[in-house]
């Protein structure tokens, strides 16, 4: 018997994440490494506890080993009670048969089991591959003032920038008359955050109606949401403001990464949790060079680092530079390496005197340059160049006559 929840939150966590490249060839894009000891799914997860959310389900289904082994029983996050906290959710064979998740809505549709034994009054969904801190509970609030079947979170974007998102046009109480899927001339600048609450019973209903509706791609923003603004649901829009990065691609990843290590970004990690590993402290020895970066444990610097995160474990060698990039755990940098602009992935070696990446200014044309990207275990050997924009895949050995 399980106790009732007012709250249930369930995590998306289950996509892909194709546009980040070889970082997500073997790896769950919300476990992909994040800020020096997160990763990705960090933040939501600790949303949920700090907002006092503690029955929280995660859909996983790409890639879902190292994100279900990080996760483990919760208990970094607090989320570890006997008849709450978190809980993995992949597809699974039922009496009627067995499909992966086929969308947004089908993965919440094949879990009510899940949220039904708590009997809650509302769902908060979720997506596991953004960057930011969020009081839910605030939007709750805001959820039952409106009286409303959904909510949807909405940040103010550049009217440059909007067709790139989902676009909720409004009334002047918030009341949301018309989705717009990446317009091109978009009327409003209200770019959907892809965090929802709904009250329960209608949620379970359109999910049903939904799943029973041929030609339904059951995903959220495509079918149930303008299901329900076609029946007159009272839809509303709560105007976010904070920091908020959609990491899924190698620039928003990198530019959000970046953004920690810029005093004018207000992103306060002191209530953020992780699974850390338990590593001795850092050592920076005296031939060492730092400037504006962040270190993580069980780290040994003998280089230069500038505007640059180091993740656990990482051994950066003697005359070695790191500039403007982002060095995964386990990750040895060799005597004379120089890394620019670049991503190195986890347990990867970039050897002696190679350089990986390259400044803007030393491309001809800038429409050439852009972050380069090494995937996981990986062996760049000594001398070896590799020009700017590349991306070389994991588990591979690249010679100083490859580029």
């Amino acid at each position: 018997m399980f106790p009732k929840k007012e709250v249930v939150a369930m995590l998306l966590a289950g996509g892909q994440g194709s546009r980040l490249g070889v970082l997500t060839r073997k790896l769950a894009k919300p476990a992909v490494p994040f800020g020096g000891k997160y990763r990705i799914i960090d933040f939501p997860l600790s949303n949920c506890v700090n907002s006092g959310i503690d029955a929280v389900g995660i859909l996983t289904q790409y890639q879902p080993l190292v994100l279900n082994e990080y996760i483990g029983n919760g208990q970094p996050w607090d989320l570890d009670s006997m008849h709450s906290g978190v809980n993995c959710l992949s597809p699974y064979q039922a009496v009627d048969g067995a499909d992966w998740y086929s969308g947004t809505a089908n993965a919440i549709y094949q879990n009510i089991n899940y949220i039904e034994r708590y009997n809650p009054e509302y769902v908060v969904i979720l997506s596991g591959d953004h960057i930011y801190k969020m009081d839910y509970n605030k939007m709750l609030d805001y959820h039952k003032e409106k009286n409303a079947a959904c909510t949807i979170a909405v940040i103010d974007v550049p009217l440059e920038e909007a067709s790139r998102f989902g676009i909720l046009n409004t009334n002047e109480d918030g009341s949301i008359y018309e989705f717009e899927e990446k317009p091109a001339h978009p009327k409003s600048t209200n770019a959907s955050m892809g965090i929802y609450i709904f009250s329960w019973k209608e949620l379970r209903k359109y999910l049903t109606e939904d799943e029973l509706k041929e030609g339904s791609s059951h995903d959220f923003g495509k079918d149930v949401l303008p299901a329900m603004l076609d029946a007159g649901e009272r839809m509303f829009a709560y105007p976010f403001e904070g920091y908020w990065k959609d990491v899924g691609t190698i620039d928003s990843l990198w530019e959000a990464n970046m953004d920690l290590l810029d005093p004018k970004v207000t992103l306060d990690l002191k209530d953020i949790y992780s699974r850390n590993p338990m590593m001795p402290p850092h050592y920076v020895s005296n031939e060492a060079s730092i400037q504006n970066s962040l270190v993580a444990d069980g780290c040994n610097v003998y280089g230069s680092l500038e505007f640059s995160i180091l993740f656990a474990g990482v051994t950066i060698g003697k005359n070695a530079t790191i500039n403007s990039s982002i060095i995964m755990p386990g990750a040895v940098i060799e005597d004379g390496a120089d890394v620019q602009f670049a991503i190195i992935a986890e347990n990867t070696v970039v050897g002696k005197n190679a350089k990986v990446g390259q400044k803007p200014e030393e491309t001809e044309n800038l429409d050439d340059w852009g972050i380069t990207v090494v995937g996981a275990n990986t062996v760049i050997k000594e001398n070896t160049v590799i020009k700017a924009k590349t991306m070389i895949d994991s588990d591979t050995e690249v010679d100083g006559n490859e580029k």
